[in-house]
């Protein structure tokens, strides 16, 4: 066995840790700089905040934030809208229910915190929905379908709809009719597509189901047979399916990325919003090899994820970014890409990232207070 060196850890070029020195912090942001000379979880918030301000910082860099988990009925609805506001995000891939119970709030209505001692048999009676420790009302949802009933009717009835479609007129309906911020508002605003690649798994994606059905009703009527009741009118108005293409918003985003310079994604939670933001790059390489085209396959520079899953469960809620380099979704590190990953409660860390890139990036005249 060679003998032991003893060797400082500047001269194999280490980096220096710094204890946390709070007399030296003045601000949200000079905290996140400090924590990532720290270690275990600090440090992975402190990495995950210098990632996330190069990739918001760079003016050729087109950012995707994708949403899964309960974020707004969390109420971090005004977090994902002043993203958006603050020009942070280009494009918003999202779960359903998380927009919808977004919608929610958008129009005025609230959430309430649960109490224990509510059974949840007692809960359904009363018409709550609940989430955790948090409750939606469903008289909350059944305003929502009114909101999306008034969107629909706007809509030419030839149209072909897709979730980009959809979340976009329901964004012109919160500026014509409702006061207040919303995510859905937001990005209208702003022009940031929102997608929802399951969109019949929400609340939306029913909303638009029973509105088809609604206008086949008299003909399901008609159709039915009378021995079936009302269960054979639902049999005839389950063949009413609204003309919804999902492709239309997997081609449009990735037109989007392939037109981009750079590209980065901010992720909370995972999920079927996380995939398929990341598909691109493989959809694009398998086109090349099937079709006979030769385009450059998008792939992600930056990528930032807070989500509590480790990795040896195997599914992660989708992969870290190191496995997604070898599905060609990822520049690879020693190639410039640049990427953190916070094992932690979104509630926790995503408003302490937001307030240190409100510190660091907003305009100088909104800093007054």
């Amino acid at each position: 066995m060679q003998p032991r060196e003893f060797h400082d850890g500047a001269q194999d070029g280490l980096e220096a840790l710094e204890p946390l020195d709070t007399d030296k912090i003045r601000s949200f942001a000079d905290l996140l700089i400090a924590m990532r000379k720290t270690a275990f979880g600090g440090r992975r918030l402190g990495e995950a905040f210098e990632v996330l301000s190069t990739m918001i910082g760079d003016p050729d860099c087109f950012v995707v934030l994708t949403l899964s988990g309960a974020m707004t009925i969390a109420k971090m609805g005004k977090i994902i809208s002043g993203m958006i506001d603050h020009g942070m995000v280009q494009a918003v891939v999202s779960t359903g229910a998380l927009i919808a119970h977004g919608l929610s709030e958008s129009v005025g209505k609230i959430h309430y915190r649960h109490q224990p001692s509510m059974r949840d048999e007692e809960l359904f009676r009363k018409g709550y929905n609940r989430v955790y420790d948090t409750l939606e009302m469903e008289a909350n949802l059944n305003y929502v379908e009114h909101v999306v009933s008034q969107t629909l009717k706007r809509i030419p009835i030839e149209s072909v709809l897709s979730s980009e479609i959809l979340t976009r007129e329901l964004g012109r309906t919160l500026v014509d009719e409702h006061e207040g911020s919303g995510i859905l508002k937001s990005a209208y605003l702003k022009g940031v597509p929102v997608y929802i690649p399951a969109f019949t798994d929400s609340e939306m994606g029913l909303d638009v189901g029973t509105w088809a059905m609604r206008q086949n009703l008299d003909r399901a009527r008609g159709q039915a047979r009378d021995r079936e009741g009302d269960l054979g009118v639902l049999r005839v108005l389950h063949q009413s399916c609204p003309s919804f293409n999902p492709y239309q918003d997997l081609n449009s985003y990735a037109q989007r990325l392939l037109t981009a310079k750079r590209l980065g994604i901010f992720t909370i939670g995972g999920g079927v919003p996380r995939n398929w933001a990341q598909q691109v790059g493989p959809y694009v390489e398998i086109g090349n090899a099937r079709l006979g085209l030769n385009v450059k396959p998008p792939r992600f520079q930056y990528g930032v994820r807070i989500c509590p899953e480790p990795d040896h469960w195997g599914g992660l809620s989708g992969c870290t970014y190191q496995e997604g380099i070898s599905w060609g979704k990822f520049v690879p590190t020693e190639e410039g890409g640049r990427y953190a990953e916070v094992l932690s409660d979104a509630t926790v860390v995503w408003p302490l990232l937001m307030m240190g890139l409100l510190e660091r990036f907003r305009p100088p005249k909104d800093k007054k207070s």
